[in-house]
């Protein structure tokens, strides 16, 4: 466990030197972009361009934010956050957001006072060269930092790379203005600003939500879960995994808890040594530290347990919003019966709960039932 222990440590040293790199590559493209575009636009007295400087400014502080948000989540645990400093990374994405919806916001206001004041535009042959430059510096660094922030799992980068992809567009609408006005006489930058303003706007709105999502708690992927549980079912003694919760530390880092259903004749010495082994295997695979691993027994011992569970599942399975049942276990001696019932979001788990429990009661009137209503957490 220590060997990988020390190699999870050097993929993130890694992952936040990727980070810091690809985020500097983006803020001296952007202040380079941002200081001809402010240049070309204050000759040219053209609004658009100005703003699409701006645009380009707010795009290279994002990327000081993100640096030093992954400096801050890259610290080491201590006494107040044993948990580490993962999430600071999620409030630094939440900040670049802010920033680029008040540079929005801000831009938008000067478009409008530019549709009610017009003013004179002068085009040149620069303004354009200019322009298709920097059409083609966003694209490309856009791709780049989209594809290295995915690759490496950083919600900031995918951010700051679907930015720069969208301020490709945004030139683009300004160069198509300047062309317009250039042959037909027809002023419209004022409006492609007011339409950059928007989308700036737009496009920090959906990077703050998606942030949020990550800070209140998203359902993990579904791809990570049935791994993980896939990887636990591989055990020859596992008959199932259920109930796994993963908590978010900050990206990659997940700590998380899940139940196994083992036969109700292995001793305690063999369940320790198994869940054990299990915790070492998905930390090895996935990442993921499974601090908690909890145990079902099934009966192994006679045949009516069997039957008893097949129908009290024939029961539960009639009804849309009971999703899966397990953890079942009965003693048909002290005539006792336990069960965990995960429910939808449909139904509230006590109205679930209780109607679940009166048709079990009415099958088997004889039996104390326990059940457990479960959430729908992952999949």
């Amino acid at each position: 466990m220590k060997n990988t222990n020390m190699n999870v440590a050097a993929a993130v040293d890694n992952r936040n030197q990727v980070i810091v790199k690809t985020s500097i590559i983006g803020i001296v493209a952007n202040i380079f972009l941002a200081g001809f575009k402010a240049l070309v636009g204050l000759l040219s007295g053209s609004i658009a361009i100005i703003l699409d400087a701006v645009n380009n400014l707010s795009d290279a502080l994002s990327s000081v934010v993100t640096i030093i948000g992954t400096k801050l989540a890259g610290r080491m645990p201590d006494k107040e956050h044993p948990m580490g400093h993962g999430r600071a990374e999620y409030l630094s994405a939440l900040f670049v957001s802010a920033i680029i919806i008040y540079a929005g916001l801000t831009s938008l206001n000067e478009s409008i006072l530019k549709i009610i004041h017009p003013t004179k535009v002068e085009y040149e042959t620069i303004t354009l060269v200019v322009l298709v430059a920097a059409i083609f510096v966003k694209f490309f660094l856009g791709r780049y930092v989209k594809a290295t922030g995915e690759k490496v799992n950083s919600s900031a980068l995918i951010a700051s790379g679907a930015d720069a992809s969208f301020d490709a567009i945004i030139s683009a609408s300004v160069l198509a203005s300047a062309i317009i006005y250039l042959v037909f006489g027809i002023s419209l930058e004022a409006f492609v600003g007011v339409f950059i303003s928007i989308m700036i706007v737009k496009a920090g709105w959906e990077i703050m939500s998606d942030t949020l999502d990550d800070i209140l708690g998203r359902r993990p992927d579904r791809e990570l879960t049935v791994g993980i549980k896939r990887l636990i079912c591989e055990e020859p003694e596992v008959r199932g995994a259920y109930d796994l919760v993963l908590n978010n530390y900050g990206p990659n880092k997940f700590l998380g808890s899940v139940h196994v259903e083992l036969p109700d004749v292995m001793t305690v010495e063999e369940v320790d040594n198994l869940t054990r082994r299990i915790q070492e295997k998905v930390f090895k695979e996935t990442g993921v530290v499974l601090t908690g691993v909890g145990v079902y027994s099934y009966n192994t011992k006679n045949d009516e347990a069997a039957r008893i569970r097949n129908k009290v599942l024939e029961l539960v399975k009639q009804h849309d919003w009971a999703l899966q049942l397990h953890g079942f276990y009965v003693n048909t001696d002290t005539k006792e019966m336990r069960f965990d019932v995960v429910f939808s979001f449909d139904i509230s788990h006590i109205e679930g709960v209780e109607i679940i429990y009166k048709e079990v009661l009415d099958q088997y009137p004889d039996y104390e039932i326990q059940i457990a209503a479960d959430v729908d957490v992952a999949d």
